[in-house]
């Protein structure tokens, strides 16, 4: 691997092939040394501050663990919790399992590359913690597991990296929820994300944002599914960030793999988001889906999609469909590369506005004017997610709840 100073070099010049837009981060204006804080138990948990339980519920963690398969909790950069209730899912320190387990070196900076940009390089060279989370061959996990990363500090960069791994003929469900405390105006956080989904394997993977107005926001994932595969990830954020910047990148490396993409996002005035996510098909009877909600409330939204066929008789589709509500942009780029015969995909995109005959509608029958524009939204943010299990659907319909009362 290269030296810290050949690799802060080489990943300054790095430039994704699609050419992402959106702002540069000067990573120098943020903190990034280690802020301690207390290991807590179970019971310890719901000690908490009131305000920091609410805002973590809002992104999908319960402090009591109600229907909850394991927690693992990082505040700032310290690991505060981790634990898991069900046999066979295993879910530790990403720190910890570096030091202890032999097989991590099979997974860690496998499907991402180190020198990718200066952010991937930064999620090395200043690496904080981060979360492993494994199904066994052959476990299926009754309940969601829920992992948590709070920024409490002003001004930090929060760095981690976390890896998924569902072997052989499990079952994986996952709600990420990633939050700052009410208090915070400032930080970054940069994380990298790395899903093994191995033969006959399910993940689903559910993560939900909620940020201050002044975060800076840089995911890097990808994920590689073997034969009879399915991953399911799902993306929600409804609440301000001044600046986010994704497109995870998913390999469907076996016949019969299965990747669906949905993703909710809401900009504010004066954020900037550019997202999307790129899937391969790269052995027959291969299917994808990327269905993608955007609504700018102000803020300037690229909302990317992208998949490749690479086999024959492979299915998929994408769908992209933005709303403006007050000013601001939605820019859609679905792209579709097909590159053999017997390829079949398709997709559809649409940018628009509420339609005043639909608000004269429901006003008719008795809603006034906000009301009918809360309606209208709600049911665009209505995405039909397939095998989605009951406590994960619960948190996303929280979510939207949550989201549609703050955007009007």
């Amino acid at each position: 691997m290269p030296g810290g100073t050949e690799l802060r070099k080489q990943a300054e010049t790095a430039r994704d092939k699609k050419g992402a837009i959106g702002p540069d981060v000067d990573l120098s204006a943020f903190e990034k040394g280690v802020v301690p804080h207390e290991y807590l138990s179970d019971k310890g948990m719901e000690q908490l501050p009131d305000e920091e339980q609410a805002r973590l519920l809002m992104s999908g963690l319960d402090i009591s663990n109600k229907g909850r398969g394991g927690t693992f909790l990082q505040k700032d950069t310290t690991v505060i919790h981790c634990a898991s209730h069900q046999e066979g899912i295993e879910v530790l320190p990403i720190r910890e399992a570096l030091e202890t387990e032999d097989w991590i070196g099979d997974y860690y900076w496998k499907l991402i590359r180190v020198d990718t940009d200066k952010y991937t390089a930064a999620a090395e060279l200043d690496l904080h913690n981060g979360y492993v989370i494994r199904a066994l061959p052959g476990a299926r996990g009754v309940y969601p597991v829920q992992a948590g990363l709070y920024l409490d500090k002003e001004g930090l960069q929060q760095t981690v990296h976390n890896i998924i791994i569902a072997e052989e003929d499990s079952e994986l469900h996952i709600i990420t929820g990633c939050a700052t405390s009410p208090h915070l105006k400032k930080g970054a956080h940069l994380g990298i994300s790395e899903f093994f989904i191995k033969k006959n394997a399910t993940v689903s993977f559910t993560m939900i944002h909620n940020w201050a107005e002044d975060m800076v926001v840089r995911p890097r994932s990808a994920a590689r599914v073997e034969e009879g595969g399915l991953f399911l990830n799902n993306y929600i954020s409804m609440q301000p960030a001044r600046s986010l910047q994704m497109y995870p990148v998913t390999h469907l490396a076996g016949e019969d793999a299965v990747a669906r993409f949905y993703s909710i996002i809401v900009g504010s005035p004066g954020s900037k988001y550019d997202v999307g996510s790129r899937i391969f098909l790269e052995k027959p009877h291969t299917r994808a889906e990327i269905v993608a909600r955007t609504i700018s409330n102000g803020g300037w939204i690229v909302a990317r999609g992208h998949l490749i066929g690479d086999a024959p008789e492979i299915k998929a589709h994408l769908e992209c469909k933005g709303l403006i509500l007050n000013g601001g942009v939605v820019h859609a780029v679905p792209e579709l590369e097909g590159h053999v015969d017997g390829v079949e995909m398709s997709h559809e995109a649409a940018v628009g506005k509420i339609a005043e005959e639909e608000i004269s509608y429901l006003m008719s029958r008795g809603l006034d004017e906000e009301a009918a524009t809360s309606t209208i939204v709600r049911g665009f943010l209505n995405v039909d997610i397939p095998g989605l299990p009951e406590q994960l659907r619960a948190e996303i319909d929280k979510a939207i709840d949550t989201g549609d009362r703050n955007m009007l």
